[in-house]
């Protein structure tokens, strides 16, 4: 109710005092084009159009207006403050000038891109015992936005007027279900992955295809393998009722040459292995403990939802150290044969590169100083894992990276223009002690740990780094490496820059080739923990980026105490461009 009340002001406040502006922006709205599969294949340069924004999760834009000889002119255009609530990490989506926000309390707002000029808002009425963390993209398609919220409905939105065109319920959140990644739509299918499956369900979590015209369900993947199978077999004769996990955390990407989402699944529940069932190992030869599909790369056909592949990173997982995020497509030669690979980043900070088309795997290169890993097979992939790090119960072990992960949710970017991916990584460990369940207490969360989050023993106290990688042969293009940790996903562009942001508050560019900082805006109102984005509206190129509320980095505030965050204030969405 009060963020209604206080939205309402605002709307007031925008017809009172910026009426010309919305006026112009409400007839802009009026000619926008509805969005095609081939606008998804082929954006205009100038539009963002979903999560990284093309199909192959670049987050790459070809705009080059702002590049290295003027990134050091950027002065903030506009602002935006988000409506209060909890913590947001949003990815706006951007077309024909006109950008759609959504607000961690799930307002839906159409601005005009140019000036933060309201257009219309829609207010989803999220219950109130619904988490409140906002969801971090959407997706844009014909007329309509797609939306997912908290309580694990998907919504179909006019992008013209912001009425709704549907309300479809994919999962009971009162179980514990939530989105906190949006859609993409693939070959006329919107895709949608399910997360909080941590509180006890049965079975696990699942991705899901949609009719966008109607937003019914036309396939579901379960994302912990069942049955009497090889996979099925693979949770070390733990019932289905006692698996849990397999969150899809992150939007997947897509292959229009295959017709696969690829798409990457979280660790098992607890954390805990001995906890989880899947330890000790069972001597049964037909049974192994590896926990599918948790931790893995799922190739699914995006019409029919059929599982064509999928590669597991790292079986049983005990320290919450998950392969979900982002997945990155890049043709490139790979010993000396042209590969079509998905890349991706563990929470481990090991990149690793498998075949999209076979699930083959191909490479690994490490970012940080880690011990978890001791090595792997330079054929297969497969890991040996440090014994001492291992959680046992009752026992504390040192493990590097920490739980929160070296790389995590923040996505790193690819240039075509260099052949190089920008990873932001943290590099730090913790001090981990496992606790056990009470007799007769039920499992309802991730694990049973607790955590004391320490610098790297051999460390340079620079917490935050971005690890510039050239793709073509996995050597190191170059490092940056900072006190405070960069928190949001790498912008690379055609002019040659790398945006980033930083716990700190501040907003960095970077030189492409060389890692040299060219631009540093001021001190922002919040950690800049989201996704930026650059566009185009009138001719002119903005770059925008989310300063958060409520910033999720707690963790690393024993690390880093000098770092001050505001702790209420409310999200913010800064807009930089050049002079005119």
């Amino acid at each position: 109710m009060l963020n209604k009340l206080i939205n309402s002001i605002l709307l007031l406040a925008v017809m009172a005092f910026g009426v010309s502006g919305g006026l112009v922006a409400a007839d802009a709205i009026d000619d926008i084009t509805p969005v095609t599969d081939e606008m998804l294949l082929n954006p205009s340069d100038g539009d963002w159009l979903m999560w990284r924004r093309t199909y192959d999760g670049w987050g790459y834009s070809p705009l080059d207006q702002i590049n290295k000889g003027n990134v050091s002119e950027l002065k903030l255009a506009w602002a935006w403050g988000m409506s209060p609530g909890g913590r947001t990490q949003e990815t706006p989506v951007v077309h024909d000038g006109i950008m759609f926000v959504q607000n961690s309390s799930h307002l839906i707002q159409a601005l005009d891109a140019s000036n933060g000029d309201l257009i219309w808002e829609y207010d989803y009425d999220l219950p109130d015992d619904a988490r409140t963390q906002g969801v971090r993209s959407k997706a844009i398609y014909g007329d309509n936005l797609i939306i997912a919220t908290r309580d694990a409905r998907l919504l179909s939105i006019n992008a013209k007027t912001g009425q709704l065109n549907w309300n479809k319920q994919v999962a009971n959140y009162k179980k514990g279900y939530s989105f906190s990644s949006g859609p993409i739509v693939a070959n006329g299918v919107i895709v949608q992955g399910a997360t909080g499956c941590s509180k006890a369900q049965p079975g696990g979590c699942f991705i899901t295809g949609h009719d966008p015209a109607t937003g019914a369900e036309i396939w579901r993947v379960n994302t912990i393998a069942r049955g009497d199978t090889p996979e099925g077999n693979s949770w070390n004769g733990v019932p289905l009722a006692s698996r849990h996990g397999g969150s899809a955390w992150i939007s997947g990407s897509y292959d229009p040459d295959t017709n696969l989402i690829l798409i990457g699944v979280g660790q098992p529940y607890p954390w805990n292995m001995e906890m989880a069932g899947l330890k000790p190992k069972s001597s049964d030869p037909n049974v192994t403990n590896d926990a599918l599909y948790t931790n893995a790369t799922l190739a699914i056909d995006a019409n029919t939802g059929e599982l064509k592949w999928y590669h597991q990173y790292l079986p049983t997982d005990g320290l919450d150290l998950d392969y979900v995020y982002e997945r990155v497509l890049i043709d490139l030669p790979f010993n000396g044969k042209m590969r079509k690979q998905v890349v991706t980043t563990g929470k481990i900070g090991i990149i690793e590169s498998v075949d999209r088309t076979t699930g083959e795997w191909l490479w690994a290169k490490e970012t940080v100083r880690q011990n978890i890993v001791l090595s792997w097979d330079k054929k297969t992939g497969k890991k040996t894992i440090n014994p001492d790090t291992f959680p046992v119960a009752g026992e504390t072990t040192v493990n590097c990276p920490a739980d929160p992960g070296a790389h995590a949710w923040q996505p790193a970017g690819y240039s075509p223009l260099t052949k190089a991916m920008y990873v932001p990584t943290v590099e730090f460990c913790s001090n981990t002690t496992v606790k056990t369940l009470d007799p007769g207490e039920i499992y309802t969360g991730g694990g049973m740990q607790t955590y004391s989050r320490v610098e790297h023993p051999d460390g340079d106290s620079n917490i935050g780094q971005i690890f510039a990688i050239n793709m073509t042969d996995q050597s190191e293009l170059w490092q940056y490496r900072q006190r405070a940790p960069l928190t949001s996903s790498t912008l690379p562009t055609g002019g040659g820059v790398v945006f980033v942001g930083s716990m700190d508050r501040y907003f960095l560019a970077f030189d492409d080739t060389t890692g040299e900082k060219l631009w540093s805006s001021g001190k922002l109102s919040n950690a800049l923990e989201s996704f930026p984005i650059t566009y185009t509206a009138g001719g002119k190129q903005y770059v925008a980026i989310m300063a958060n509320h409520k910033s999720g980095l707690g963790r690393l505030s024993s690390i880093t105490p000098e770092i001050q965050l505001p702790p209420d204030n409310p999200a913010t969405l800064y807009v930089f461009a050049l002079p005119n």
